[in-house]
């Protein structure tokens, strides 16, 4: 059973503002490479980025997901796949039960939308977390924009 936190989606959002407008891949990256010893805050910092940078790019969905012990970060436009750097195992695992905790999702497979205040402004995006024996995956489709 998940710890439901009603700060972390407040948390999330707070993450999201503080780094609008910044190079969202760039620092992506040195979070990927130079984890803190604050877990939750690296997850919630990667998880803001990455969620900035697939909107900035206009992609359509945001994948984070673990095979065995294989983590891949992909955003997909309507025709291609850009990956990113994924985050250390520990830091994974814990953008998993971030979103879980956001969401109440304590079943193996779940989805609902997730609305994200952006300074003036809000997008609702579909979240589904799948969870199996080998694998775990969180998957953020985005609106059509423009």
């Amino acid at each position: 059973m998940e710890i439901h936190d009603p700060n972390l989606h407040l948390k999330l959002m707070e993450m999201c503002d503080c780094y609008l407008g910044t190079d969202y891949a760039a620092t992506i990256q040195k979070v990927a490479d130079a984890p803190s010893a604050d877990i939750q805050e690296d997850a919630l910092r990667y998880l803001a980025l990455a969620l900035l940078f697939t909107l900035t790019e206009q992609a359509r969905q945001l994948s984070l997901k673990r095979k065995k012990n294989k983590i891949t970060v992909t955003i997909k436009h309507d025709d291609e796949k850009t990956a990113l750097r994924p985050p250390a195992k520990p830091v994974f695992d814990k953008i998993i039960a971030i979103m879980r905790g956001i969401l109440h999702l304590d079943e193996d497979k779940g989805g609902l939308p997730l609305t994200l205040g952006l300074k003036n402004d809000q997008i609702e995006v579909q979240v589904k977390i799948e969870r199996t024996a080998d694998k775990e995956t969180l998957k953020v489709k985005f609106p059509e924009l423009g």
